[in-house]
């Protein structure tokens, strides 16, 4: 399925291309990929270069992906557990100096973006799911006090709308869009 953005200027192709699946082929992600992925990751910009991300991945069938679903909302596990790839997106609250890093949720969401236009251009799609029980991911994964979970990250190749229960077959079909320029930008 092709769900490119309808944009009123010229952006780069893999943000037109980007876009929250749900619908996931059975089709494996190798680690080698994956490895790409978190790399792009990594070379997000941030505050002080502190480079506050973590990942726990896990691939379809093991104990850990199943764990991972087991901390999503209902309506998250649905669909997720037919993924390639989970991951548990995870910023450390702190630089290493010790003092509070106030930018280090933005630091990850900059990562996260890489990760997912990297995916983009290699043929795989996923979503970011803050639906999921944070108290929960803290124990089952014996997560440091540092450690905050920002979201779940679904990966796969994708799949098709028809496999997906309603709502979410739905969604998968229904058109992007987002707010006007003049919503989200003020000039002065």
């Amino acid at each position: 399925m092709n769900k490119i953005a309808n944009t009123n200027y010229d952006v780069n192709s893999l943000i037109k291309e980007r876009w929250s699946a749900r619908a996931f082929s059975d089709k494996n992600i190798s680690d080698e990929l994956l490895n790409q992925f978190i790399e792009a990751a990594s070379w997000a910009a941030s505050s002080m270069n502190e480079q506050p991300w973590l990942y726990y991945a896990a691939h379809r069938g093991t104990p850990a992906f199943n764990q991972m679903i087991e901390v999503l909302m209902p309506g998250n596990q649905t669909w997720a557990k037919e993924a390639a790839v989970l991951l548990i997106s995870l910023a450390r609250k702190k630089f290493t100096n010790g003092n509070l890093n106030r930018h280090y949720m933005h630091d990850v969401g900059a990562a996260n973006q890489n990760l997912m236009l990297e995916a983009t251009a290699n043929g795989v799609l996923g979503h970011l799911m803050g639906g999921f029980d944070v108290a929960k991911t803290k124990e089952v994964f014996n997560l440091r006090e540092d450690l905050d979970p920002v979201v779940l990250i679904a990966l796969g190749y994708p799949g098709s709308a028809e496999q997906l229960p309603a709502p979410f077959n739905e969604r998968e079909v229904a058109p992007r869009s987002r707010k006007a320029l003049e919503e989200v930008l003020v000039k002065k």
